[in-house]
């Protein structure tokens, strides 16, 4: 795959649009066994062919419970499909690739606790999930905030093929992602606490054992935006210096880039933050968010790689490519990679909302525009999955988009 051009279109669930700075997901989509599936509002889950059509008979559970849920995070092996939820308790379950039919359920809500308000944003989150073997890997988090003191409260959890949890690591502090192999679980904080000072940590895979763990040592509460697992080494976006880093598996440092940390652009001293880092054969790869300023909310001046994808190789930038919009996740497949644009909330112009395809020694190979804001994407099986959501910009007072899956083929 090089190109994308006329993809198969479809329909999803009805999603209220997006507004100028929602950055937040509502949605997932993953692909296994040559079906794509995709969540949604209500923890609501869907199985498609590749031309996009429902898979018959496929039961992908949904939730009719009292409380605002969406399903999404999504992680796929031959033998099961790992759902995670944002909502009122936080659900993660194994469902069949066949069938849809649920395997085991977890409540987050008893390891991280109850919101302490309704709104969504204080809900227990299963922020990513992963397999790793016989393991189910999930990180899930919980954030309280009284005035201007913000805490969070988080665990991972390691669970057995029958749903049982064989470990847990509690953390106060807020992970945002996890990349997982047979042996390691690493796991990115992007906020910590004094009672949780390591952006990253490295647990033991059987056991959930603390074997090693890393900070970029900055002054805050920022650390680490994203992780990634090479092939002897940890790919780390840090939030803390705006800095992407090699490291061992012992936290030693390999090499060091920096992706986008300050500088003065037309007299404002800006930044932006790297928020995703992936493993694309053998190439870390990272992508760049908004621009920020040291001394304003609204910086007139945009930092010059923000909303970048940067590929560093050996610890030398390979190449660059601009994506416009942010990014809420990558996908990945060999050597390719698909960064789905959402909009730039500065500049508000749906000339940002698109789906990038990359490859790691090729670089930028071909884009398209999505009508709304590209939330999700999925690489696999020769087929490119993204989920389009509706988003109305506040000076605007228009809606864009719909709640769509566009489906790429070979």
């Amino acid at each position: 795959m090089s190109t994308l051009a006329d993809p198969a279109r479809r329909l999803l669930d009805d999603l209220p649009p997006a507004g100028s700075r929602h950055n937040w997901s509502r949605s997932a989509v993953s692909i296994v066994d040559g079906r794509i599936v995709t969540g949604g509002p209500d923890g609501h889950v869907t199985a498609h062919h590749p031309d996009a059509t429902p898979v018959d008979g496929w039961t992908g559970p949904g939730d009719s419970a009292a409380g605002e849920r969406y399903a999404v995070s999504l992680a796929a092996a031959a033998d099961r499909l790992v759902v995670g939820q944002r909502g009122p308790d936080g659900r993660v379950a194994v469902l069949s690739p066949a069938t849809g039919a649920v395997r085991w359920r977890h409540e987050t809500s008893a390891d991280v606790g109850t919101a302490s308000r309704e709104s969504l944003l204080f809900q227990p989150y299963v922020v990513d999930v992963a397999v790793a073997g016989d393991t189910t890997v999930v990180a899930a988090r919980r954030y309280e905030r009284d005035g201007d003191e913000r805490t969070w409260s988080s665990v991972v959890l390691g669970i057995d093929p029958d749903g049982t949890v064989r470990w847990r690591y509690h953390a106060r502090a807020s992970p945002i992602s996890l990349a997982a192999d047979d042996g390691r679980v690493a796991v990115a904080y992007n906020r910590c606490s004094a009672d949780h000072v390591h952006g990253l940590v490295v647990l033991d895979t059987d056991s959930g054992t603390l074997l090693a763990n890393w900070d970029p040592g900055t002054e805050g509460d920022r650390r680490v935006g994203d992780v990634a697992v090479l092939d002897g080494g940890i790919a780390v976006a840090s939030h803390g210096d705006k800095h992407g880093y090699l490291l061992d598996h012992d936290g030693g440092e390999r090499w060091r880039v920096d992706l986008a940390s300050e500088r003065s652009v037309d007299g404002e001293t800006v930044y932006a933050y790297p928020t995703h880092v992936a493993a694309v054969d053998g190439t870390a790869v990272f992508v760049t968010g908004n621009t920020f300023a040291a001394s304003t909310r609204d910086p007139d001046a945009r930092h010059p790689r923000e909303h970048t994808v940067v590929a560093v190789d050996g610890g030398d930038v390979a190449w660059t490519h601009e994506v416009g919009g942010f990014a809420r996740g990558l996908a990945v497949d060999g050597s390719l990679l698909a960064v789905p644009s959402a909009q730039h909330f500065r500049e508000r112009s749906a000339d940002t909302h698109a789906v990038h395809l990359l490859d790691s020694a090729r670089g930028h190979l071909d884009s398209q525009p999505i009508p709304g804001i590209a939330s999700a994407a999925a690489l696999g099986d020769g087929t490119l999955a993204v989920v389009e959501e509706p988003v109305e910009y506040h000076d605007e007072g228009v809606t864009r988009g719909a709640h769509r899956l566009h489906v790429w083929r070979d």
